[in-house]
């Protein structure tokens, strides 16, 4: 182990993963410390990816180099498209993944990093000199020495889990918490507050009678989240199709790991309900719970919640899904989603086993909540640098989100800051209208969160243009000023580009029957390749692409105006010290929040819960009468 890095990531969860991967790849000398090496990107709640507007960001994420994507289909039992009957900008990708797998292949991919080293060890203080991170002091004693630091630490700083009336320490269930980390945090002055989380028991799949659930396939072919991805399962489906075996082994540079491709033949999941009788059990029981039982303060998650939330809120439901998702293809675990609670181990058993088909049910695990600090991340730039300790960088669950991938996208733009901090290079900083993670980045550090954060398609303005077909191709100037992209994938898909833009130019041009071909395209159920003289080259992304940019043509234009206007407040920069206390015609309410937040332009300012248009107004004419008093 070395004693000197240029950047130390501090946890291996799924922010810790993209931070230390983006910075390793960068060029620059990497720490990735984590307490336990084998939990490394390990699944803690339920083991799939995606999901409505969280796949935009794992494709946005592959678009730009990082690697959830690619571990989500190398190591994923069942593919599915979601929102299928909406419209293309809502549409998402989910994949249920192989638990043990993913993990493992994660750290198959860390250890072939030759810019990267992996630490155990405990952190227990973060080594700070005049207001700037300097490295890391462990457990052990040893201090790590670094140019920047990325702070991950998921559910772990002040974890407590809770099962009934039962209480202890934990950052997940058998691991210890880190708590002298968050006294240190403390001590540097951060605002921290409390947040609530939690997973359903698991279950043995030989004990379930899935005779009485329905079943819920996955699509063929099944959709996928990266590039590399749906390329080798084109040339397996094409050139290496085995019907006998359920996966394809793929070729790969990692001797130490051969990930398998699956598609071929998915794994089935399941849907069940609850019933009258267990709404009883459970709403008979509230009291022993530790949500309901007094044990819980901090907030939970509003839009995944427990199973006593939907008992207590929504009492005019006779029933609610249970999807029954298996957590690998050689476990026979299952996890029954749509049952996290915190209940005592007794009335879980009473409760899993009132469900349809779950009447035999054989725990191996219990559920339980956990609570766990996390810190206001208004105390963070768009870089997800903290304001009060330069070099310093927060990812994930402790900037307020809650999600696998929330976390990853957090961790891949910290680590992307971190490294540019070591090289320096200007900081790189995504726009609302430029991708999922600016929405996910700019509604932390401008509106703050007082609840567990999750991405939604109605969180974006522009979700028109911000489709996850569309990802690889809008942010492609993006990838190239990052660099981790390999030059053949940014290659290729500038090809595609040149090709799309000179197709929709032919279909814009070309007429039949007293229309153009981009008319006929518009009309209900064409397709691309319905179209006389469709090119076979474009591949089916590149048609999804072309039918969506003119079916919606005038919509996308429309959000591009807005952009355009947008963009203009977004240019206007405020000074890092500007004084909002000095402008005696803010209202008090404004000089104290743009205080706290310090925006870094008009338009984020523009932003912050409670300052209005007329706030707005004075700050432009103070930032003017500045600019003329120092020329």
């Amino acid at each position: 182990m070395r004693l000197e890095y240029d950047v130390i990531v501090v946890g291996a969860g799924h922010a810790g993963c993209e931070a230390a991967l983006a910075c390793s790849r960068m060029g620059v000398r990497t720490a990735l410390v984590t307490m336990e090496i084998s939990a490394v990107a390990r699944m803690s709640c339920n083991p799939s990816i995606g999901g409505i507007a969280k796949s935009h960001l794992v494709y946005e994420l592959d678009a730009l180099g990082g690697e959830i994507g690619r571990n989500a289909d190398f190591t994923g039992i069942q593919f599915r498209t979601i929102n299928t009957k909406k419209g293309a900008s809502v549409q998402s990708t989910r994949v249920q993944c192989d638990k043990a797998a993913y993990s493992k292949r994660m750290l198959a991919v860390l250890k072939n990093e030759p810019m990267l080293e992996i630490v155990s060890g405990t952190v227990i203080e973060f080594i700070v000199e005049e207001d700037t991170a300097k490295g890391v002091r462990l457990q052990s004693g040893v201090s790590l020495k670094s140019k920047c630091v990325v702070f991950c630490p998921g559910t772990f700083m002040n974890g407590m889990i809770h099962i009934g009336k039962r209480s202890f320490s934990g950052g997940r269930n058998g691991e210890q918490s880190a708590n002298e980390a968050a006294k240190n945090l403390d001590r540097l002055g951060f605002s921290c507050a409390r947040l609530k989380t939690g997973t359903p028991p698991r279950i043995r799949a030989s004990s379930i009678d899935f005779s009485k659930a329905t079943e819920q396939r996955g699509d063929e072919p099944p959709p996928m989240f990266s590039s590399e991805a749906r390329r080798i399962y084109r040339m397996f489906r094409e050139e290496h199709l085995d019907a006998d075996r359920t996966m394809f082994h793929v070729e790969h540079s990692w001797s130490d790991l051969m990930p398998w491709l699956p598609g071929w033949r998915q794994m089935v999941c399941h849907i069940t309900h609850t019933n009258k009788i267990c709404h009883d059990i459970i709403s008979n029981s509230l009291h022993l719970s530790s949500l309901y039982g007094g044990s819980i303060t901090g907030t939970g998650v509003r839009y995944c919640p427990s199973i006593e939330d939907k008992i207590v809120k929504f009492k005019d439901r006779d029933s609610h899904h249970v999807f029954l998702e298996p957590e690998g293809r050689d476990t026979d675990e299952y996890y029954p989603n749509g049952t996290s609670n915190s209940l005592p181990e007794d009335v879980q058993i009473k409760m899993i086993r009132s469900i349809p088909g779950l009447e035999r049910a054989e725990f191996t695990k219990f559920g339980y909540a956990i609570e766990y600090d996390f810190c206001d991340p208004t105390q963070l730039y768009h870089t997800l640098e903290t304001k009060l300790v330069r070099n310093l960088f927060f990812a994930g669950q402790i900037n307020g989100t809650t999600g696998y991938e929330e976390a990853a996208a957090q961790g891949f733009v910290a680590g992307v800051n971190a490294a540019n901090v070591v090289l320096s290079k200007r900081p790189v900083v995504f726009s609302r209208s430029q991708a999922y993670i600016g929405v996910l980045i700019d509604d932390l550090v401008t509106k703050g969160t007082s609840e567990p954060y999750r991405m939604f398609t109605s969180r974006a303005e522009h979700r028109l243009i911000l489709r996850q077909d569309s990802a690889k191709y809008r942010l492609l100037s993006m990838a190239k000023c990052i660099a981790i992209l390999k030059k053949e994938t940014i290659i290729e898909t500038e090809h595609e580009l040149d090709e799309i833009s000179r197709e929709m130019a032919r279909l814009k041009s070309t007429y039949k029957d007293g229309a153009t071909l981009a008319q006929m395209l518009c009309k209900k159920g064409m397709r691309y390749f319905d179209l006389p003289g469709s090119s076979q080259g474009i591949g089916v992304e590149g048609a999804l692409f072309i039918e969506t940019e003119i079916k919606y043509q005038g919509y996308i234009e429309r959000e591009n105006r807005q952009i355009a206007n947008i963009a203009k407040d977004e240019a206007v920069q405020i000074p890092k010290d500007f004084d909002y206390e000095s402008i005696v015609a803010l209202r008090f309410e404004a000089r104290e929040k743009l205080s706290r937040i310090r925006p870094s332009t008009i338009g984020q300012a523009s932003r912050v819960p409670g300052v209005t248009p007329a706030d707005v107004a004075i700050i432009r004419i103070a930032l003017r009468r500045k600019t003329e008093v120092v020329h």
